[in-house]
């Protein structure tokens, strides 16, 4: 028989042993930490790093093959595209602007998702029915028709793609953050907490907003796969990264003409897109599981 005094006893002695055993015990996603590690790199290194300029043009080297096929070189590992630029270090610089975006638009949907999420399930009453029946309407408009409509209206531009994905996906963090709060404002700490005259900013910071932090990280995880294919999708109708900045989505709208002669240019940023994607997606599943008490195991 368990003694479970005993057991809670050792975790309160080892706190530190018992987050590392969760974080990295058994189902480590390494190959997906591996790839979305390398993206991080590059995004960081940007132009550093790159062989080539990303927007250097040379059209004697136009549509050159990448280099394990007959005609290949290794100057031009991935090959290159109609304007002889090399993809390889297109998909590097390319890299920097889908995260950039990634980490802006989820940050930003992700605050003000979490803070309406935070008011309507604290105060419910008029204020949750007004708050969920505005998340109820934009959630029935379809996400890429409502962006195209926003990036129609503003100019396209980096800027611009944060702001539309930031409207779009608020929503999803207001419903599951006010789920959250729905269940935390009835613990004992938040009625001892207005008890002792706590302010409501108070309760919200220093008792609901520790509690859904794990909530919110795991869902921001989640979410990185979802915005890289968005902003791919708006710079690929031309609503989103213009030239000369370099985006995954514009080497896919530059090379959709050519793919039958150059496969390479318009498939090896599609295979970045979703390499990145799958990582991102197993690495939130990792973090879901590990962070979930209902999923973890001591």
């Amino acid at each position: 028989m368990v003694d479970v005094d005993a057991s809670y006893a050792e975790i309160a002695r080892r706190p530190s042993q018992i987050v590392m055993r969760r974080l990295f015990g058994s189902g480590i996603p390494w190959w997906s930490l591996l790839i979305f590690s390398l993206v991080v790199v590059a995004a960081i290194g940007g132009d550093n790093i790159t062989p080539h300029d990303p927007n250097g043009l040379d059209l004697g080297s136009a549509f050159k093959p990448p280099s394990w096929l007959e005609g290949g070189s290794i100057d031009y590992l991935l090959g290159t595209d109609n304007l002889g630029r090399d993809i390889f270090s297109r998909i590097m610089a390319g890299a920097s602007v889908t995260l950039t975006v990634a980490i802006y638009a989820i940050v930003i949907s992700g605050g003000i998702g979490a803070l309406i999420g935070m008011v309507s399930g604290y105060f419910g009453g008029v204020v949750d029915t007004i708050i969920m029946r505005v998340v109820d309407i934009q959630m029935s408009i379809p996400s890429l028709a409502l962006a195209l409509v926003i990036a129609t209206v503003l100019s396209p531009s980096l800027t611009t793609v944060i702001v539309v994905i930031s409207i779009t996906y608020w929503t999803w963090y207001a419903r599951i953050i006010r789920g959250e709060i729905l269940s935390l404002k009835e613990r004992d700490y938040v009625a001892l907490a207005k008890v002792a005259g706590c302010s409501t900013a108070t309760i919200f910071v220093r008792h609901l907003l520790p509690n859904i932090l794990n909530t919110l990280l795991v869902l921001a995880s989640l979410q990185v796969g979802q915005v890289i294919i968005f902003e791919a999708s708006l710079s690929f109708l031309g609503l989103g990264i213009q030239s000369p900045d370099v985006s995954w989505g514009l080497m896919l709208a530059d090379a959709r003409n050519y793919i039958g002669n150059a496969w390479w240019a318009i498939t090896l940023p599609g295979v970045a897109i979703m390499l990145t994607c799958l990582s991102a997606n197993l690495i939130g599943d990792w973090l879901r599981d590990t962070l979930d008490p209902k999923r973890r195991q001591l």
